[in-house]
């Protein structure tokens, strides 16, 4: 018997063209809820990779997701930061509500053991969220290596990289987009699992913290025997 339109549309992985997707796996609050609302499920996905499209560092990349990674790190799970292009300020993941203790901090020397360190972060099970810069040569087989960690791992994978990517196909299944305007953070969505979002949503995240990114600063770790630096 032939099934129908509606009992395919129940499948896991499955939904309508103009529909988000009921998702079976796990989302965390963002903490933003005009841009949940916009998000499969309600939420930042977890256990799958997802990618951050941006020009420019402290435009506030890590402050509108810092309510998803505050979740994604409780139970004791590690927040891993993968070749960062700064080192992460503790009073700003403090403030944020982040677990200084949680957060471990890697930075290799060279690309191919960041991408190992990315893989190996995420499958272990062990870290809740794995932030990664790995530049904007990495091909779809190494994307979908990551994809495939984050779903062994149960693990929130976001990986930065410039707005330039956007042309480039990728495994994800959400992709943002964000620009900065006075203060104020626009996030589009051109993919998600349904339609991409054309309207920009619009983020007051300008006096919230300072940028966890600490770009420029002396003092990066003010706490250092708190946060885990591996180099």
């Amino acid at each position: 018997m032939k099934a129908s339109v509606a009992e395919l549309a129940k499948l896991p992985g499955v939904w309508r063209g103009g529909e988000l997707e009921h998702v079976v796996h796990s989302v965390v609050a963002t903490g933003h809820a005009a841009l949940d609302r916009e998000l499969p499920g309600g939420g930042w996905p977890m256990g799958t990779l997802s990618e951050v499209l941006h020009d420019g560092v402290g435009i506030g990349e890590i402050t509108f997701l810092a309510g998803a990674l505050t979740r994604a790190s409780e139970g004791d799970r590690f927040l891993a930061w993968i070749n960062p292009p700064h080192l992460p300020y503790a009073p700003a993941l403090q403030q944020a509500g982040i677990v200084l203790e949680h957060c471990l901090v890697v930075r290799p020397a060279r690309m191919e053991d960041a991408l190992w360190s990315a893989e190996q972060a995420l499958k272990s099970g062990a870290c809740g969220a794995v932030l990664s810069w790995l530049g904007e040569s990495v091909d779809y087989a190494v994307l979908r290596r990551l994809q495939m960690a984050a779903e062994a791992g149960r693990s929130m994978a976001v990986m930065f990289r410039s707005t330039a990517a956007a042309r480039l196909s990728t495994p994800a299944h959400l992709r943002v987009m964000l620009a900065q305007e006075a203060g104020r953070l626009e996030v589009r969505i051109p993919k998600r699992r349904g339609p991409p979002l054309l309207v920009p949503i619009v983020l007051d995240i300008g006096k919230k913290s300072p940028y966890p990114l600490g770009e420029g600063r002396s003092n990066v770790i003010s706490l250092p025997a708190r946060i885990h630096v591996f180099a």
